[in-house]
């Protein structure tokens, strides 16, 4: 399963959205999910699921573009990734509760991409839609050897 977490309307919020969407044209095997707000239900979505690739903008004061990657199903994420995060209950809130409630998935994978635009009505930034694309190939890889 892979999720991707946004806004469409803040910036470079979106480009969980924008990865996921090209990965539903990547992957049309895999389940691919947009979530644009509150992540509390990203736990059932995941509920069954023996890898779960989650991919969402992140602020941690990387330069923009920059890609991070988390084993999140082997140890907490830092918070200091999603300060900046414009949903109410995000990645790392979500995925804590999940730990908490033992209702992690086997494989977690966070991908973030740094963010350098959070404003309303802006599109993606060159280098974070650049990033986007770097994610899709990275994610298909990562699927192709887990298949």
């Amino acid at each position: 399963m892979i999720l991707g977490v946004g806004n469409d309307f803040r910036g470079d919020d979106a480009a969980g959205l924008h990865a996921a969407r090209r990965l539903r044209e990547k992957l049309p095997q895999a389940r691919v999910i947009e979530r644009d707000g509150d992540l509390a239900g990203a736990i059932e979505c995941w509920t069954g699921e023996d890898m779960v690739i989650v991919i969402d903008a992140v602020f941690s004061g990387a330069e923009a573009g920059t890609i991070h990657r988390f084993e999140a199903h082997a140890r907490p994420l830092s918070s200091r990734f999603f300060r900046g995060s414009t949903h109410s209950f995000g990645v790392a809130e979500a995925i804590e509760l999940a730990r908490a409630l033992d209702r992690l998935p086997r494989r977690l994978i966070v991908y973030g991409i740094e963010g350098a635009s959070f404003t309303t009505g802006d599109s993606l930034s060159p280098r974070v839609a650049e990033s986007v694309e770097e994610v899709v190939i990275r994610v298909v890889e990562e699927v192709g050897r887990n298949a």
